[in-house]
């Protein structure tokens, strides 16, 4: 059977989710690094990898959800819960565009007490200051922002999009199973809900990512769930960008269980890149695995580095810190054969061919 399956990926035929299940669960795991290469070199056949350079912006950490994988959310009243002054706002983004940053990813905490207008004016602000692209506000922050201004998702993005707005990153995906957000995250955006804003997002003109966290409480027939709503979304509208997984980190959470090895992560990848065939580009989590299995990613799927990652709280909140330098990306990148690019959010690329 794993022999038809593979005959079938190799011809271009677009697997079930029994024949992949089949597959993610069977096959070794060098085929199945070595089907989702040919499928990664058949969608992009020049030798180029691509990075971002952005800074991960945290407007609060104050959260109402309360999911459990986080470390990095504070009650509201606690005594460390912050919301970003505009004054620190600007700090930050200054600094990002002096090491040559062409976006924001602005996402915070479901704070109870902030109007819509808060983050029209947070997006305003930005734009006339800086200009830079706004890739801003996961889909449970839209469902929230609705919920409290008592206003539909689609009025939201209209006026998101109004104020400055310019993409939607696909945090808060977790896994794209009720069974599971129930238990991890349940007053965070149903799987639906999640869908709908990005389906919304889609109909508006903004371009998103979507992403998975897996390795916390979900089991791999539901892993291949999440890569078949996303497949079956993508099919509707085309408006993901780029699929990017990481493996969830259990320190300082409330959820104990050992963390994903690199094997995992890459059996992941590879049967990610292998499902959603109509997605253009997979990107490779340096940020939770760190260089060196980034560097196999490379050959397993992933096109994409990701980002620079000037500033990250939300993964360092559970003890994982990785950090690299732009030269530090190409180094890595150019070590494996590949050309390192500068990319857009929208996966154009910048002209350079590297720092300097």
């Amino acid at each position: 059977m794993i022999s038809q399956i593979k005959t079938k990926v190799r011809e271009g035929g677009r697997l079930s989710g029994e024949e992949a299940l089949l597959l993610y669960q069977e096959a070794d795991l060098n085929l199945l690094g070595q089907l989702a290469n040919e499928i990664r070199y058949k969608l992009h056949p020049e030798p180029i990898v691509t990075y971002v350079i952005d800074r991960n912006i945290n407007y609060t950490n104050i959260c109402i959800s309360g999911c459990k994988f986080c470390a990095f959310y504070r009650a509201p009243g606690d005594s460390s819960g912050y919301v970003l002054s505009k004054k620190d706002l600007a700090k930050k983004i200054e600094e990002t565009q002096a090491l040559g940053g062409t976006q924001i990813l602005l996402q915070g905490g479901l704070h109870p007490d902030l109007p819509i207008s808060f983050y029209e004016d947070m997006l305003s602000f930005i734009k006339e200051n800086f200009g830079i692209h706004c890739h801003a506000f996961s889909p449970p922050e839209i469902v929230h922002i609705a919920h409290i201004s008592r206003l539909s998702v689609k009025e939201v993005l209209e006026r998101l999009i109004r104020a400055g707005l310019d993409s939607i990153p696909g945090g808060g995906a977790e896994i794209l199973v009720d069974r599971v957000r129930r238990q991890v995250s349940p007053r965070k955006a149903s799987t639906d809900e999640w869908l709908d804003v990005m389906e919304t997002a889609h109909g508006l003109g903004l371009k998103t990512t979507a992403t998975m966290m897996f390795g916390h409480i979900e089991r791999l027939d539901e892993r291949i769930e999440h890569l078949l709503r996303l497949r079956d979304l993508q099919d509707r509208t085309g408006g993901f960008t780029a699929f990017i997984a990481w493996p969830f980190q259990p320190q300082n959470t409330a959820i104990r269980v050992r963390p994903s090895t690199g094997h995992e992560y890459l059996r992941l990848l590879a049967i990610s890149r292998i499902v959603l065939d109509n997605f253009q580009n997979v990107q490779a989590s340096w940020v939770t695995q760190g260089p060196k299995v980034a560097q196999i990613a490379l050959f397993f799927g992933a096109n994409d580095f990701g980002s620079l990652m000037i500033e990250e709280n939300v993964v360092a909140a559970t003890g994982v810190t990785h950090r690299l330098s732009e030269e530090e990306i190409c180094r890595i990148i150019s070590e494996v054969g590949f050309e390192p690019r500068q990319r857009l959010m929208d996966y154009t690329l910048v002209n350079n061919s590297g720092p300097g």
